[in-house]
């Protein structure tokens, strides 16, 4: 279908204070924050160009019947479309951005609100495009691709063509455009409801009352005090608790909408559905999942050294996140981290790692918390905008400078594919842009182990590194086998209830979690707060992504300058291969179960190295 506008995944002084309290947004220092000026220089001008985008739509019949024509008007068109694109990817991300600030402000929630309506008009308006371009005739199509004014559209035009099958009349175009601004109401319901409705209280600390939060949670769960653990775990899941059958309702929806847009498009499953924009064989996941069922004993090994080194009876599901050593950096400032990643990404050249050094030191990332912003991280990188970044950097966790790092790998990423393709093909899929991130973390991780000045320094990072692959590889595995379950369910007519997605869930946290896991009754609530859930079969591409950037690391930092090249053109390919294809064009192959086996053996030997430091021998 021709997009109105195209939506990619998001996909000051230096130092943070501790805080007792979050601040709020206008509370936040300036530099600290994101500029969104090359988007728009204001609201005021964001409001000029909502106002030209309303009006371009009056256009669009004008162009109805012509397609076929000529190539000259079939490009005539799509230069149009290309311009209405730009300005309303622009508009869109804008009111993206700033709604990110802070969810419970109004103007941020009614620029996005306006934005998502008039985007349903303008959907609704070019509904006849595709169908129409469906209707030429494929020989006829063939001497058009060969036009000099079409060569930019090319690949476009190709890609697009293969949605033949699933694209409908001209008249279900419509109204299915027109449905499409309700889509969204699941996700965005559970986004206010966890970010802004839910109040998780405070935690009492030997420093005092701190918040609880989504985003300090984590912090709390790497705290070496187990009280303090339990408690931010128990009032953390007290709330979610009391939420439990609206954040069902809202999953079982979303779940509910995939398998009806996958049936209407013609699609035999919403996975199919999911997987056919990057022509990724359905045998790629089935892969994933079967290989790394195969190899849950490294992981399990792992567990039970967590346990032994820890020195704990049981081991609970607030035990798993706390560094099995004493944490060895204590505190990073934003300026410091930059450094590190910097020095870590040196390997790139001087471009890559000026460009982000540059970015991260400006202002192309929002990088703390305050009221009601969005939990997490995410890059956006549009065409015409920087590739922006939002964080709540937190000084006294490592894992934060490692988000730095797999954050900026995606804005590089953007930053490479909107310098090397034309707008309508030039977004990737996150199906490659998880290798991008993932790289950089990959990288950052042999810089500080090769550089440690200590030997507890050099054990607490390969301590870290396992905790991150475990998280990258094995966890958003068996997110991805929850997903399978709770659609081909759906699909087969089992309502989604409460009770029914808790069982589910904690059967997958009892087989990827092995024998030495203790789980509170209200673990299996975690199922229910994943907001990568609410995009469907999104989650497995960062098990295939770190499985390919592990080989692509050890092939720049061994291969010598080719290697590097090879990864500079996978960087640049943008929406110009599909990812299979890509990959392959940097020395990949995940149309085979091979890149996987190899991680998990880069897992085995991560926890083979961590015994042998901590002088622990797992029974085999």
């Amino acid at each position: 279908m021709v997009p109105v506008h195209t939506v990619h995944p998001f996909t000051a002084s230096d130092a943070a204070p501790v805080l007792s309290a979050i601040p709020s947004r206008s509370e936040t220092v300036l530099e600290n924050t994101w500029d969104l000026s090359k988007l728009f220089p204001s609201d005021e001008a964001w409001n000029e160009g909502l106002a030209a985008y309303e009006k371009m739509i009056d256009q669009v019949p004008g162009f109805r019947g012509t397609l076929g024509n000529s190539p000259d008007c079939l490009a005539d068109y799509l230069d149009f479309s290309r311009d209405f694109g730009l300005l309303g990817e622009r508009l869109n991300y804008y009111s993206d951005l700033r709604l990110t600030e802070d969810e419970g402000d109004n103007g941020g929630r009614t620029m996005n609100g306006r934005f998502m309506m008039i985007a349903a008009k303008a959907g609704a308006a070019e509904s006849w495009a595709a169908p129409e371009l469906q209707a030429i005739p494929d020989p006829q199509m063939e001497q058009f691709l060969r036009h000099p004014r079409l060569q930019e559209y090319r690949i476009y035009l190709k890609k697009l063509l293969r949605y033949k099958p699933h694209i409908l009349s001209d008249q279900e175009e419509r109204l299915l455009a027109l449905h499409a601004e309700g889509e969204g109401i699941p996700n965005d319901a559970f986004s206010v409801l966890t970010n802004v409705d839910m109040d998780f209280g405070f935690i009492e600390t030997p420093q005092g009352k701190q918040p609880l939060s989504q985003s300090t949670w984590s912090v709390f769960m790497e705290d070496p005090d187990r009280e303090l653990r339990r408690q931010a775990y128990q009032g953390f899941y007290r709330v979610f608790d009391a939420h439990k059958t609206t954040l069902a309702a809202l999953y079982g929806g979303q779940v509910k909408q995939d398998v009806i847009q996958a049936r209407i498009r013609r699609f035999s499953s919403a996975r199919e559905a999911a997987l056919f924009p990057d022509d990724v064989p359905e045998s790629v996941y089935d892969n994933l999942v079967s290989t790394i069922g195969q190899h849950l004993g490294p992981l399990h090994r792992y567990y039970a050294l967590r346990k032994r080194v820890l020195g704990l009876s049981e081991l609970r599901h607030y035990d798993v996140y706390v560094p099995i050593v004493p944490k060895a950096l204590t505190r990073t400032t934003w300026n410091e981290a930059v450094d590190l990643v910097s020095r870590a990404l040196a390997p790139l050249g001087e471009e890559y790692g000026g460009t982000l050094r540059a970015g991260l030191l400006g202002r192309w990332a929002d990088r703390y918390e305050n009221k009601g912003k969005r939990s997490g991280a995410f890059s956006a990188g549009s065409y015409t905008g920087d590739p922006y970044i939002l964080m709540n950097y937190k000084e006294d966790s490592i894992r934060d400078v490692f988000t730095m790092a797999h954050e900026g790998g995606h804005s590089m990423h953007s930053w490479y594919s909107a310098r090397s393709n034309p707008f309508l093909h030039y977004g990737y899929t996150i199906f490659e842009a998880e290798v991008a991130s993932t790289f950089n973390e990959e990288l950052l991780f042999r810089y500080l182990k090769d550089h440690a000045h200590t030997r507890e320094l050099r054990i607490y990072i390969i301590n870290k590194h396992v905790d991150d692959l475990l998280a990258t590889l094995y966890r958003q595995t068996m997110f991805a086998e929850f997903e399978q379950r709770t659609h081909t369910l759906e699909e087969g007519g089992t309502p989604l209830t409460v009770e029914l997605l808790r069982g589910e869930y904690r059967k997958l946290l009892e087989k990827y979690f092995g024998p030495d896991l203790v789980f509170e009754d209200t673990s299996d609530l975690e199922g229910l707060r994943i907001p990568h859930f609410y995009r469907a079969f999104y989650v497995y591409k960062y098990a295939t992504g770190i499985s390919a950037s592990l080989a692509l690391a050890e092939q720049v930092l061994s291969g010598g300058e080719q290697a590097r090249a090879d990864y500079f053109a996978f960087l640049k390919s943008g929406g110009s291969r599909f990812p299979i294809a890509s990959l392959k064009l940097a020395g990949v192959d995940m149309s085979t179960p091979e890149p996987v086996e190899a991680a998990c053996k880069v897992f085995t030997g991560l926890v083979e190295a961590l015994e042998a430091e901590l002088g622990e021998t797992a029974p085999r």
